[in-house]
């Protein structure tokens, strides 16, 4: 009689140096591989639209990837316990091996099915997939959870990097008889609203794989990238961020390759741009580590002196940001791309997340609810971080006094105008002095490039400098509330 052992995919839809399935296949067992739609146990971060759209790709493309192998993807749609329940049911099998989730709902509901399981005399086996290290094991000399990103590095500088797993995946042992899936259209992932055709042409998710895009920025962004990172017109960054998200490709993965290159080169040390990039990759084990031990900090700040901070509450300032019409080019552009591509440039995602929770100051909440739902490597754990950061209230946090210049980032990181140009093809025409400042542009070469102020280009929606101090004086007053 044969065996039979579900493996619960996640945020790890990929079956080379997958933990959890390599464990299931090794035991011999018949193997089903489990997707469960859940989003009402996601509380309030159920995946958003962009996201809905990566996660349907990503299911098909890790469905093709087991047929290769002789298995197939089982999708069902419900609560995680029940559907798994029904499945045990249905197959008797006694084994369900996962790699663990980190987000504050997942763990409260993952100890919640390992008891219910294990009580019912069902194996659980848990492993970790999606990280490096698990944030779990990680303490700093207090014991106590990192809050600092510089002593996190130098931390994570003295672990040994576990390799990726050798075994190769070649056949999937299958069962006789397979459960019914809903199949990928039930899950009702992709709007009915072909909203997401710049997502298509932007990412060509059905063609180019996450080790393309390692393999394309290893060879062709890594030797540059400390120079060239900052920069959105140019292709200087590897866009790897959804498909470490959806577990496509694990970190391990990526580490290596890394490593591996650099080491032929002979030039793996502090000052390479490897390890700049390597680094940017622990900043992303970083905030994982923060919101498993301050999961509080999805809504709350970590610094809490900042619950008493002033916020504005304006649709209108708030609507203008979201849709990129601030007045600021390099703000309304970084806006464009995100809502057009479900991607922004990070440095843009900083000088834009700057802009509403300083120039307008929106609670960076409002921020990050809009990123959650059009961004399609949105994830919890560096969206929180990310938007603590900006507003200056989270761990490692740009201290809140010190606040973009629009105008002036757009200049120094988009000098020649490319990325505004591209994005907003209104302005494509003005001359690159005032590409970052079409307000002050004169009358006849605002005419000659085709722009009108407040008709095809809106006017700056606040001033910045007089946004800065108002933004700074909030800031004195809380000070003076928290003393208090």
């Amino acid at each position: 009689m044969s065996r039979y052992a579900i493996v619960w995919f996640r945020q790890d839809l990929r079956v080379i140096d997958n933990p959890a399935l390599t464990a299931a296949v090794e035991s011999g067992a018949d193997v089903i591989p489990l997707y469960i739609w859940s989003p009402e146990e996601e509380g309030d971060w159920a995946p958003g639209s962009a996201s809905r759209y990566w996660l349907h790709h990503a299911l098909l493309s890790l469905d093709r990837e087991l047929q290769a192998r002789g298995s197939r993807l089982v999708l069902r749609g419900g609560t995680c316990l029940e559907t798994i329940n029904s499945l045990i049911k249905q197959t008797g099998a006694e084994h369900v091996y996962w790699n663990r989730c980190y987000e504050p709902a997942a763990v409260k509901r993952d100890s919640r099915i390992i008891k219910a399981l294990e009580k019912s005399g069902v194996s659980v086996e848990t492993y970790t997939g999606q990280l490096l290290h698990d944030p779990q094991q990680i303490k700093n000399r207090q014991g106590k959870a990192f809050r600092v990103f510089t002593p996190f590095w130098k931390h994570y500088q003295t672990l040994d990097v576990t390799r990726p797993l050798k075994a190769t995946i070649k056949k999937i042992n299958s069962p006789g008889r397979w459960p019914k899936s809903s199949g990928i259209n039930g899950l009702g992932l992709i709007p009915v609203i072909n909203w997401y055709a710049g997502m298509d042409r932007f990412w060509d998710t059905g063609r180019r794989t996450a080790h393309e895009f390692l393999e394309c920025f290893i060879r062709q962004g890594l030797p540059d990238y400390s120079e060239n990172r900052d920069f959105p017109a140019i292709e200087g960054v590897s866009r790897l961020s959804p498909f470490l998200h959806f577990g496509q490709i694990s970190p391990r993965q990526v580490w290596e390759a890394v490593v591996k290159r650099e080491q032929k080169q002979g030039r793996l040390s502090p000052g390479t741009a490897a390890t700049a990039w390597l680094r940017q990759l622990v900043w992303r084990e970083f905030a994982c580590h923060l919101l498993y031990h301050f999961p509080e900090t999805t809504d709350q700040p970590l610094n809490i002196g900042f619950k008493n901070f002033p916020w504005k509450s304006d649709k209108r300032l708030r609507s203008c940001w979201q849709a990129g019409i601030t007045g600021y080019p390099i703000v309304d552009a970084g806006m464009r791309q995100l809502w057009q591509t479900g991607w922004m440039h990070n440095r843009v995602r900083m000088i834009a997340g700057s802009f509403l929770v300083k120039d307008l100051l929106i609670h960076w909440r409002d921020g990050a609810r809009w990123f959650w739902d059009t961004l399609v490597d949105a994830d919890l754990a560096n969206n929180t971080m990310g938007w603590q950061w900006v507003a200056g209230c989270g761990a490692d946090a740009a201290p809140y006094f010190r606040i973009f210049n629009p105008v002036r980032q757009g200049e120094r990181f988009d000098p020649e105008g490319q990325y505004v140009r591209r994005w907003l093809p209104e302005l494509a025409g003005l001359d690159n002095k005032y590409i970052h400042r079409p307000w002050q542009a004169p009358k006849n070469l605002l005419k000659q490039a085709g722009v009108i102020l407040g008709k095809n280009y809106p006017e700056p929606i606040v001033d910045h400098d007089m946004a800065r101090k108002r933004a700074l004086s909030c800031y004195q007053e809380m000070k003076k509330t928290i003393k208090k």
